[in-house]
């Protein structure tokens, strides 16, 4: 039993880490539609300097004319009085995220609400800011361990007494299911991973 564990405490090292690093393209396109979200984040400083700049990393070159251009209309709008402004930010906000995400190849379905992000995605956006992966790595590590292990240990217990009756065999079978399907998971994380504007591999929240 200690030798199992070990060798998937080993496992979950190496996949943990890659799988945070598979993890790192899905955070833009999960909260570059919010109004707290890097995309619009940039956008806003680009209409404060009156710079379009910042925002063009956003957007594919063939898009950066459409982009130019919504940029001076919101320049020249956003003069006439408070309201018009805030209106002329939207709208660019708007466009901007939209031909950003239709870039990547995702639906653009409105902007968020600032906050409107998982919890992981904070973290993700945290540690890059502090320039220091580490904890969450490390903290993406633990979650999965404890989930690997927790259904590990309900299959080894049921297989125990699998031949007992049909249905403590049943038990054991959907707790053999639960468990390899969630090692899948990892593993297509891992190995596949998923492209911008797709949902990776699920790992179950209830962690």
């Amino acid at each position: 039993m200690n030798s199992l564990n070990n060798g998937i405490k080993g496992f979950l090292t190496v996949a943990s880490f890659a799988l945070a690093l598979l993890i790192a393209p899905q955070i833009a396109q999960a909260h570059c539609d919010t109004l707290d979200g890097p995309v619009v984040s940039d956008a806003r400083t680009a209409l404060a300097d009156g710079d379009v700049t910042p925002v063009l990393k956003w957007v594919k070159a063939d898009d950066e004319p459409e982009i130019r251009k919504a940029f001076e209309k919101t320049l020249s709008v956003r003069k006439l009085d408070a309201g018009a402004r805030d209106l002329a930010d939207t709208y660019f906000f708007e466009t901007l995220v939209r031909v950003h995400r239709a870039g990547e190849g995702a639906p653009y379905t409105g902007l968020k609400a600032a906050g409107a992000v998982e919890p992981v995605v904070a973290k993700a956006d945290l540690a890059l800011e502090q320039g220091n992966g580490a904890e969450l790595a490390q903290t993406i590590a633990a979650h999965v361990e404890k989930g690997i292990l927790e259904r590990f240990g309900h299959a080894n217990e049921t297989k125990k007494h699998a031949n007992d009756s049909v249905d403590a065999g049943r038990e054991h079978v959907e707790a053999y299911v639960t468990y390899v399907h969630y090692v899948e998971g990892i593993v297509k994380a891992v190995h596949g991973g998923a492209h911008h504007g797709e949902q990776a591999a699920s790992i179950d929240h209830q962690h």
